[in-house]
């Protein structure tokens, strides 16, 4: 097949790709990740490019305007390479750098391997201390170790071999209690060579499980400590910590986007992806993989550190991210009833993953409940310790699904309730993730009109992101510009002005186009506003639903903790006024900042932690939504603001 040239401006790159490529795989093939919140099916319209030169092939519009297409607008998924051509990438199309949760604060990185940006985050002071009491709590064995031996040289009357001498010493040092100690072929097949050419002075790495320990390195004998990774692979994005195993230290984070999105915003479309043809699966796992190994490179690179040097990971992430990233297709999680290929995961080598660590070092994959449930949730119900705890918590990560966790010591379920992708910018006219340009803060002051928002990166906005969006909801609600359905009060002449309406659609100016980093005014439709409501429904209806099978009431429950970084922003008080969390007290609710990484770091420096969490993946009972009429009946009954029984939020009072 002919080739031809594609240049993408204002990167000034060129790439030259198969006639037949499309646009969006021709920019990912020049290192640019576009926004393709559809997985390249030309539905979402958020991958817009400019064909500035050539004629490319157009197989589809999806709802682009007749202005749009004049001005030589094309969506890239639907825009096949048929010559050379020149594109320009307009800034709202480009997948650009993220806030990313990490442990204690939020990255912000555009280029994986740069330093890092850390921004205020708003975690809880007594979550933060709780986790030092946890580690304390169930003791720090990390899950790999290292020791220095200096063996005595064979003789003629010491006669012993080379792996029993060592074994001896180990068990001597370690005081491994009956343990075993094993070796793999990989590190016997050098281990003469190895202690003799070492003077018999040793490093030898380990790892440490409950079942024993197992020699994964012998070298020269040094000082330098052994370190592991703590790694959340999330939908959206990928979070690393770099930990010394030896003193427990978080030595570095490094954040950024999940690669996968290339293939969709959301599982649903990547599930899809994955399925579509033999070699996609692989695409989707290089992606991951690609994201995850890059990370782990800047890190190293920043701190001065060799791969070898790291012994061990622990990986956390859904149930869907887990089988991508082991190369398992999830087909069938999408189809009733729902069944995963696994719950708890073996430990794999490193080798046989192709992480970026040790060969031999093991990787650790925390275990789902069931499909919409993953580890990542499990990890978090870890470090939250709610399954030691006698009140009632709920725990709530909110992001394209809404994970749920609800009970104590004694009993514990979940659920997973889809909220889409409006939460992340998804299904928005102007919706976007939260990069810089994206407003996660909005005013409206009803005595002169006067719009006032705070922007990511304090640039011009481009978008508004979740945070942002729920504040805009309760906002034009509090100031009656939306009534509780989400319809437009088109007879409020004090915000006429800023209302637009059309045969089409009806819509609320955020920001004008002079005010913009676009040149365009920025809008909430009122169908950007049915969305959200949807959204928020979905979420509150499955908390209403854990609560109802478990016959309690909302003042049940004494603490409510909000995990992930679009929790992690929420105005409390604008979540209870659209109705998108419970009206408790503000001084219940809890921010954990990400679970998720954090459950990874406690399981990796602690042998009882990591059994804990293999304990919680059995233990927690999901409960199936789409089973009964009940999530049905709350979701509908969710679909106004904040709720159709108002006695449910007392504290709302307009």
């Amino acid at each position: 097949m002919s080739q031809s040239n594609v240049k993408f401006l204002p990167d000034n790159l060129l790439v030259k790709v198969e006639n037949g490529t499309s646009l969006l795989d021709a920019a990912s093939q020049a290192g640019i990740t576009l926004v393709s919140s559809c997985g390249g099916k030309g539905s979402c319209g958020a991958c817009k490019v400019v064909v500035l030169a050539g004629h490319p092939r157009i197989m589809g519009r999806g709802s682009l305007t007749r202005e749009q297409i004049a001005q030589g607008i094309c969506l890239s998924c639907q825009t096949l390479v048929d010559g050379d051509v020149t594109v320009e990438i307009p800034p709202e199309s480009r997948l650009q750098e993220h806030q990313i949760l990490t442990l204690d604060s939020i990255t912000s990185t555009t280029n994986i391997g740069m330093p890092t940006l850390l921004l205020e985050g708003r975690e809880s002071g007594c979550i933060r201390e709780s986790e030092e009491d946890l580690l304390l709590r169930y003791g720090r064995q990390p899950l790999a170790t290292k020791v220095r031996l200096q063996m005595s040289e064979p003789s003629l009357t010491d006669n012993a071999a080379d792996w029993t001498r060592l074994q001896l010493l180990l068990k001597r040092v370690l005081r491994t209690e009956g343990k075993p100690i094993t070796i793999p072929l990989s590190v016997l097949q050098s281990l003469a060579e190895t202690l003799r050419q070492a003077a018999w002075d040793v490093s030898v790495s380990l790892t440490s499980l409950a079942n024993g320990y197992t020699v994964i390195r012998i070298e020269k004998g040094n000082d330098r400590p052994a370190y592991g990774l703590a790694i959340d692979i999330g939908t959206t994005t990928v979070v690393v910590l770099l930990i010394n195993l030896m003193t427990g230290e978080t030595v570095d984070s490094q954040g950024t986007y999940n690669q996968q999105a290339r293939y969709g915003d959301d599982v649903i479309a990547r599930i899809i992806y994955a399925g579509e043809a033999p070699e996609n699966l692989g695409e989707m796992r290089q992606a991951v993989m690609e994201t995850v190994n890059k990370l782990i490179s800047g890190i190293l690179t920043r701190n001065n550190i060799d791969s070898s040097d790291l012994a061990s990971a622990v990986v956390a992430g859904n149930t869907i991210m887990t089988q991508l990233f082991l190369g398992i297709n999830p087909r069938y999680i999408r189809l009733e009833p729902y069944i995963p290929t696994m719950n708890e995961v073996p430990s794999f080598t490193a080798r046989e993953i192709g992480l970026q660590i040790l060969p031999e070092g093991l990787v650790h994959i925390f275990p789902s409940v069931a499909s919409y449930v993953g580890g990542d949730i499990v990890s978090g119900t870890l470090i939250t310790d709610m399954a030691h705890r006698e009140e009632i918590t709920l725990f709530i990560d909110i992001g394209t699904n809404g994970e749920i966790v609800l009970g104590n010591k004694d009993w514990l379920v979940s659920c997973a309730s889809s909220a889409g992708p409006c939460f992340e910018g998804g299904g928005i006219t102007f919706g976007m993730r939260a990069m810089p340009g994206a407003i996660e803060r909005i005013n409206i002051d009803n005595s002169n009109l006067d719009i006032s928002f705070d922007v990511i990166g304090n640039v011009s906005p481009k978008g508004i992101c979740g945070s942002g969006l729920v504040d805009c909801l309760a906002k034009l609600r509090y100031n009656g510009i939306i009534d509780r359905a989400g319809n437009f009060q088109t007879d409020n002449l004090q915000f006429a002005k800023r209302l637009r309406l059309t045969e089409d659609e009806k819509s609320f100016i955020i920001a004008w186009a002079h005010q913009t980093g676009i040149k365009k005014d920025i809008v909430l439709t009122e169908n950007d506003i049915k969305n959200l409501i949807r959204a928020k429904g979905a979420i509150y209806a499955g908390i209403r639903s854990l609560l109802t099978m478990m016959g309690m009431g909302i003042d049940m429950i004494s603490r409510i903790i909000i995990a992930g970084g679009f929790g992690n922003y929420l105005n409390i008080g604008d979540s209870v006024q659209i109705g998108l969390l419970p009206d408790l007290p503000q001084e219940n609710y809890q921010f954990i900042g990400n679970s998720s990484v954090k459950g990874a770091r406690l399981a990796l420096l602690s042998q009882d932690a990591w059994q804990e969490a293999l304990q919680l993946g059995r233990k927690i009972t999901c409960i199936e939504l789409s089973v009964g009429p009940l999530f049905m009946d709350e979701f509908v009954s969710a679909l106004f603001l904040p709720h159709t029984d108002l006695s449910l939020f007392p504290s709302v009072t307009n």
